[in-house]
């Protein structure tokens, strides 16, 4: 919008002026053609008079006039008394003055003027008596080409500094007024990003004023409505926790003193059920948490993490025959910038992920390194992976997808993930990793202190 409104404003000065300069260009240039013409004319009619008057002293001062100007025109004569001067070749506008006794002007082109400026006057022993005698002066034109050229150079040079201080002042001028479009547009970027804290100031003219407090009021309600929506989530996930809790030990209670067995699996079947609810809410209660934003990033080991983190999860692999691979250097412990919390809740999910869809006997590979100032945790497992299609959808909440074997899983684990991620200036993503299965690369901001 700079660059059009600039370009407009260069274009209206532009036009400005070409309205105002070249026609007075136009005008100075008919004006020295005029000068020049009269000028050379009158030089022309003094000699024409010298030359019609017979007497010697006329001759001499006529010749006399000639060498004066012999340095700037060119004087020819046809009369005796001029027998130094050149005589004129005969042509028509000769013909024309000796016999018609009319002047003429020839500028040589037919575009402004050529080399020669030529002007033939005829002479006359006495006011309105026959013609004896004519006059040519051939005036070069190479001062007028010289005056010319400053006429429209000057011109020139000034209209092209006056159109750079027009676009200067117009990009000055352009950016003041798009300011409260730029903040407006800075605004629906950051809460595009997720920040419903973003506000514009209120600046500019009256109708960005306006539409500056109309999205402002719209923010602040929708950020109400949001960290209303939160607090419930939040709430009802941690008012469900205690009843699921207790629903559930009542199940196991009841499974222990029942020899029905189709009684026991209707008793297991609702315990799962009550597992399955009670991590659907505990990934609920994470995810409010996570979009709470409360706490600020620290500079964390992620290696210590991710060793803490499988201590906690070999025991469940090892009862599938799954192995955890950890890949790394033990000497390099690259400190990532993470809020406290959040990268033991993403392993956990990650870690959770991939052990439900690894096969028996399968392997889960753990890759940590440091790359171009960042800290790269990445998942590998031997999984059936996912299609494109599956890869777009896997964060989003509550969706489930097809290679989970007991289809446990709440929905909640990747959207959990990439929140949590997000908050801390970092990204997620899915791939395919080699030989089949699922890889998640999580990339973290790395901290400025060594890992040692």
């Amino acid at each position: 919008m700079i660059r059009q409104l600039v370009r407009s404003y260069v274009m209206l000065v532009a036009v400005a002026i070409a309205l105002f300069t070249v026609p007075v260009a136009f005008t100075l240039t008919d004006q020295l053609r005029d000068d020049t013409r009269l000028a050379v004319m009158r030089e022309a009619n003094a000699m024409a008079l010298l030359l019609g008057d017979d007497r010697p002293v006329s001759c001499e001062a006529l010749e006399e006039m000639a060498r004066a100007y012999e340095d700037e025109i060119q004087v020819t004569a046809t009369r005796n008394c001029a027998a130094t001067l050149p005589r004129p070749e005969r042509d028509a506008a000769l013909e024309e003055a000796l016999r018609q006794g009319k002047p003429t002007v020839d500028w040589g082109s037919d575009f402004i003027w050529g080399d020669h400026l030529v002007v033939t006057v005829p002479a006359r022993q006495q006011a309105g008596g026959p013609v004896v005698g004519a006059v040519r002066i051939q005036y070069a034109t190479e001062e007028m080409t010289s005056r010319l050229w400053s006429i429209w150079g000057f011109r020139a040079i000034l209209a092209l500094l006056v159109l750079v201080v027009a676009a200067l002042i117009g990009v000055a001028v352009a950016r003041r007024i798009t300011r409260p479009l730029r903040q407006l547009n800075d605004m629906a970027s950051r809460f595009s990003d997720g920040d419903l804290t973003a506000r514009s100031p209120v600046t500019g003219p009256p109708e960005t004023r306006t539409l500056a407090r109309t999205l402002n009021q719209g923010a602040e309600r929708l950020d109400t409505l949001i960290a209303s929506q939160r607090i419930f989530v939040a709430d009802a996930s941690h008012q469900l926790r205690t009843p699921l809790t207790a629903l559930r030990l009542s199940l196991d209670n009841i499974a222990d003193g029942v020899d029905d067995e189709f009684v026991r699996e209707d008793v297991e079947q609702a315990t799962a059920e009550v597992v399955r609810m009670s991590r659907l809410v505990n990934g609920l209660l994470v995810l409010a948490r996570a979009e709470a934003k409360v706490t600020d990033a620290e500079s964390l080991s992620l290696m210590d993490i991710v060793e803490e983190r499988l201590a906690v999860w070999r025991p469940a692999a090892d009862e599938r025959g799954v192995t955890i691979a950890l890949r790394g250097s033990a000497d390099d412990r690259p400190l990532a910038l993470a809020s406290p919390g959040h990268l033991e809740q993403v392993l956990d999910n990650v870690l959770s992920n991939a052990l439900e869809v690894s096969p028996d006997g399968g392997t889960i590979t753990i890759q940590v390194a440091s790359r171009s100032g960042q800290v790269v945790l990445t998942v590998l497992d031997e999984g059936p992976g996912m299609s494109d299609v599956e890869k777009t959808r896997a964060f989003d909440r509550f969706w489930r997808g097809q290679g989970l074997t007991g289809r446990t899983g709440s929905g909640l684990g990747l959207a959990v993930v990439r929140q949590l991620v997000t908050d801390d200036g970092g990204t997620v993503t899915l791939g395919d990793a080699p030989g089949g299965g699922l890889e998640v690369t999580i990339s973290l901001r790395a901290s400025q202190r060594s890992g040692g």
